[in-house]
């Protein structure tokens, strides 16, 4: 009688290397994720070799890096020195406002009559930025506010205006949470404003959601040009 034969052994599976991004992508988003919460403030000046460290590369992809990142305008380069953090200007805080205020007032009109959708990602947001703020994570309640913008513009249904608004993303983030470290009250007025707008766009108030955004993003420009608390 022939005896059933025993299942071949079989081999372990080995587990597949995640494989990691290229090193000037690595430098880059580490430069300016550092740039953006303002770990690297204005007037910074950062070494090849420093950051070569930080990140655990060779100096050719920094200087990759750095290239691509003064393309994008945040940081300008010295040779034999190093690259000096932009600071934020006056004449860049009026563009990046007036940019969005006709923007963000236009998807406010357009987002009335408002989607259920709409309506629950906004509630979404909210919430989450609230729990942001009671952790004191000011990088994130800042990507969170701006998040909260964005999906209005999204749900007017205009992809240019859309992605010129995406254009503004850094800059906004930037100036987000300097606004929010000089001026710690504002998170919790910052919730209010959104509430108030989500209540308006909820309300079908296409005039009074206008009104809103002109508000709070105007508050915005004035609080960080230190013209006001």
């Amino acid at each position: 009688m022939l005896m059933p034969s025993a299942p071949a052994a079989t081999s372990p599976v080995s587990a597949v290397p995640v494989k990691q991004p290229p090193a000037a992508d690595r430098v880059y988003s580490h430069i300016k994720q550092g740039v953006l919460d303002r770990h690297y403030q204005g007037g910074t000046l950062l070494t090849e070799g420093e950051l070569a460290e930080a990140v655990g590369v060779s100096r050719t992809p920094v200087r990759e890096a750095l290239l691509k990142l003064e393309v994008e305008g945040l940081i300008k380069l010295y040779p034999k020195k190093g690259a000096l953090v932009l600071a934020v200007s006056a004449q860049e805080i009026a563009d990046v406002v007036e940019t969005r205020l006709l923007v963000e007032e236009f998807a406010a009109r357009k987002a009335v009559p408002a989607s259920a959708r709409l309506i629950a990602r906004l509630e979404e947001l909210v919430e989450k930025q609230r729990r942001l703020a009671e952790e004191g994570d000011l990088a994130a309640v800042a990507v969170t506010d701006r998040c909260f913008h964005a999906e209005i513009v999204r749900n007017a249904g205009n992809e240019i205006l859309s992605k010129l608004y995406d254009q503004l993303r850094d800059r906004q983030l930037r100036m987000g949470v300097a606004v929010l470290e000089a001026h710690p009250e504002r998170v919790e007025t910052s919730i209010v404003e959104h509430a108030e707008l989500l209540e308006a766009i909820r309300a079908g108030d296409a005039e009074a959601a206008a009104r809103c955004v002109r508000a709070h993003v105007g508050r915005v420009k004035v609080l960080i040009r230190g013209e006001a608390r």
